[in-house]
């Protein structure tokens, strides 16, 4: 286990990092006010003089990952999606969630998350997608007003061009090339053959933005959990008055990409803790048949 030791300089003794350290460089990053009212993002579980030595990142707080963390002797489970997103009423250990907590609590391994702040900002999820598929002038779809997170390029979503059009089916095949394989891979609706430049895209469930003029004015719009009646209604619309293809990936897949900077980014900030991120496939499909 890598141990730290870093100049205080209140007192010019060294001392060990500790939750607060990470707490206090997320917050940095992906300030915790900047998160959606709904949202619930922060520390859910440890204890801020508890020491950081090792902290792994996920998209998703569950048993696979939990067992990583715990079996590689994590301090901290750094998680995207909360945990406790919505009430519970209980979390006594014949609970899914009770039961996770409870693993994480005796195992001396806090948890944090940090969701709809981390899609927003610069290096943030769809930030990444966004970079990844070599899109020029991205910005965000849905500017952010919060005052924890400056400038126009923070926000929800991202909408950008490609250097040159190219089919869709081109396009579809450089998306299936950044993103991870899984069972659902990447599906696509409209003309293979139809060019595309502009590009809107969400990682993430993103149909609550099919309606947005930056999508609508797009080529194609990428995103994750797109449900039979809104994505039919978005091509009838397209087919009667203009608008983007759809390309539906899937969620774990479009989310994961964040986690590499995320890491670095804390690495950063923290030098000599140990960050990893888990190499376990949370996307809940597992075959097709």
């Amino acid at each position: 286990m890598v141990q730290l030791s870093v100049a205080d300089p209140s007192s010019g003794s060294p001392r060990e990092h500790t939750v607060s350290d990470l707490r206090r460089a997320a917050e940095a990053l992906w300030p915790v006010a900047s998160a959606e009212s709904w949202d619930r993002v922060g520390l859910v579980s440890g204890r801020d003089a508890a020491p950081l030595r090792r902290v792994l990142l996920a998209v998703d707080p569950v048993g696979a990952t939990v067992d990583e963390a715990l079996e590689w002797d994590a301090d901290v489970l750094l998680a995207h999606h909360p945990l406790l997103l919505r009430g519970v009423h209980s979390v006594a250990e014949d609970t899914a969630k009770g039961a996770l907590l409870a693993r994480l609590i005796r195992g001396d391994c806090a948890l944090l998350t940090a969701h709809t702040n981390a899609d927003i900002p610069e290096g943030g999820v769809s930030a990444v997608i966004a970079e990844r598929l070599g899109l020029r002038a991205a910005r965000p779809i849905v500017e952010s007003t919060s005052p924890e997170v400056s400038g126009g390029t923070a926000g929800i979503g991202r909408v950008g061009t490609l250097d040159a059009p190219e089919s869709l089916r081109a396009f579809a095949e450089r998306v299936a090339g950044i993103l991870p394989q899984t069972v659902s891979g990447v599906r696509v609706a409209g003309d293979p053959d139809r060019a595309v430049q502009r590009i809107a895209l969400l990682g993430g469930a993103g149909d609550s933005l099919l309606d947005h003029p930056a999508v609508l004015a797009a080529d194609v719009y990428l995103t994750s959990d797109l449900r039979h009646h809104p994505a039919q209604e978005a091509l009838e619309r397209a087919a009667a008055m203009g608008g983007p293809a759809l390309i539906d990936v899937a969620h774990w897949a479009s989310e994961s990409l964040w986690l590499d900077g995320a890491a670095e980014r804390l690495g950063d900030r923290l030098p000599g803790v140990e960050f990893r991120v888990s190499t376990r496939r949370t996307d809940p499909w597992s075959f097709a048949v």
